[in-house]
């Protein structure tokens, strides 16, 4: 059974676990677009690694997935209010700071959180994006469906597009909710970070990413214009096998234990 807490108005789902004996730090988890917290870390053995590491594990559905609230309107969904979450549950929970993980989507609201509220992240970790979030959009034709369009269609055999088909089929297989997705991608908006944004980081920062993460680029890219960072680049891995990835574990704790070069 989730514990729950409400923020603007809507309950959201999460899970708090400290481990027996006590904590040596707490992390906060950020999943990604049309996914959970279930399937995003736990499922994928995220949970156990930290609390075999005596970390106490914090992770939430954001608003639209998982067991949290799902409203069909787009005007819910505004990067402030997802930023307002993560700190909302910080603040139902009492945590001061916490080191925060998140993935691709989860990512980038983490980096976000962390420029706002600089003074309740310990140590930033953010994977599955990189380098290209930083690049300027190129010259192509424009898609033929939009990311929306994509979670409303019938078929999903009619989506040409192979990302969003595959996010189409990765949400329908997870139970999601369609329509609460398409209002998601709708709503987000929010101005997309730049250089000279992420440069004002304060947080100790470590970007991680497959090798074959076309989604993502190169992290070290982007860790280049965040001072201080590190990165990591997964071998043969893309955007989705990452996230299991024994070696993407390993460089968090190496990162966070203060043994990563």
């Amino acid at each position: 059974m989730a514990s729950t807490f409400t923020s603007g108005g809507l309950e959201l789902a999460y899970d708090d676990i400290t481990p027996a004996g006590g904590a040596s730090g707490t992390v906060l988890l950020v999943h990604g677009f049309a996914t959970s917290r279930a399937e995003n870390w736990r499922r994928l053995g995220w949970y156990g690694a930290f609390e075999r590491k005596g970390y106490r594990v914090v992770a939430l559905d954001l608003r639209g997935h998982g067991e949290s609230a799902k409203p069909h309107d787009p005007s819910v969904y505004g990067q402030a209010a997802l930023v307002g979450d993560i700190v909302g549950l910080m603040d139902h929970l009492q945590l001061g700071r916490a080191d925060l993980l998140g993935y691709s989507m989860g990512a980038r609201l983490s980096l976000q959180t962390a420029l706002l509220h600089p003074d309740r992240v310990a140590n930033l970790i953010v994977g599955g994006i990189g380098g290209r979030m930083l690049e300027p959009p190129k010259d192509q034709p424009a898609p033929t469906m939009t990311m929306a369009e994509a979670m409303r269609a019938e078929d999903p055999q009619t989506i040409a597009d192979k990302t969003m088909k595959g996010f189409r089929l990765f949400a329908e297989q997870q139970g999601e909710d369609r329509l609460a997705l398409a209002a998601f991608t709708e709503g987000r908006g929010g101005t997309a970070l730049t250089a000279d944004d992420l440069a004002r980081l304060q947080a100790p920062t470590l970007v991680v990413a497959g090798s074959r993460d076309e989604m993502a680029g190169d992290p070290q890219a982007l860790a280049d214009v965040i001072p201080g960072a590190k990165s990591v680049t997964l071998p043969a891995c893309d955007h989705f096998s990452a996230i299991p990835h024994a070696l993407f574990k390993a460089a968090v704790f190496d990162f966070l234990e203060g043994w990563l070069e």
